[in-house]
């Protein structure tokens, strides 16, 4: 199965943000553990280091965090086809659009996240995380 993380799961563990921490840091561990290919899109990662940096005040933690995100995530490129498809999207919020547009191109299964309100015209499967961990248990 292969997974668009949103931007809030990963930020979720990093930041360990409650009461969202577990059921984010448990989507990872089944993405490290193989237990499905795990996507980043180009557009989160740089996202990820901004707020990370800010939050640390330390570029180099930062970067440190970017490179573990790298050995354990596919990161899927954000070309200008997925931006402008985007912008005829009938989901709200653009940046969400971007996020489907580029999960579509890829041939993702699904997205996983915190945000569904925000992802309901997606024609991909969008789960919480914890939808998503009884989704990968009843295939194994």
């Amino acid at each position: 199965m292969k997974a668009v993380l949103d931007t809030c799961i990963v930020l979720d563990v990093l930041q360990q943000r409650e009461p969202f921490f577990n059921n984010s840091l448990s989507v990872m561990h089944a993405v490290s553990e193989r237990g499905c290919i795990g996507f980043l899109t180009a557009k989160s990662i740089t996202d990820i280091y901004y707020l990370i940096r800010r939050s640390l005040h330390n570029d180099t933690a930062a970067r440190d965090k970017i490179r573990d995100l790298y050995m354990v995530f596919t990161v899927a490129d954000t070309l200008s086809a997925d931006c402008e498809f985007a912008l005829y999207s009938e989901t709200g919020d653009y940046e969400d659009a971007v996020m489907i547009e580029t999960a579509k191109r890829i041939g993702a299964d699904c997205i996983v996240t915190r945000n569904q309100k925000d992802y309901t015209k997606s024609k991909i499967p969008v789960y919480s995380p914890k939808e998503f961990l009884a989704l990968l248990a009843s295939k194994s």
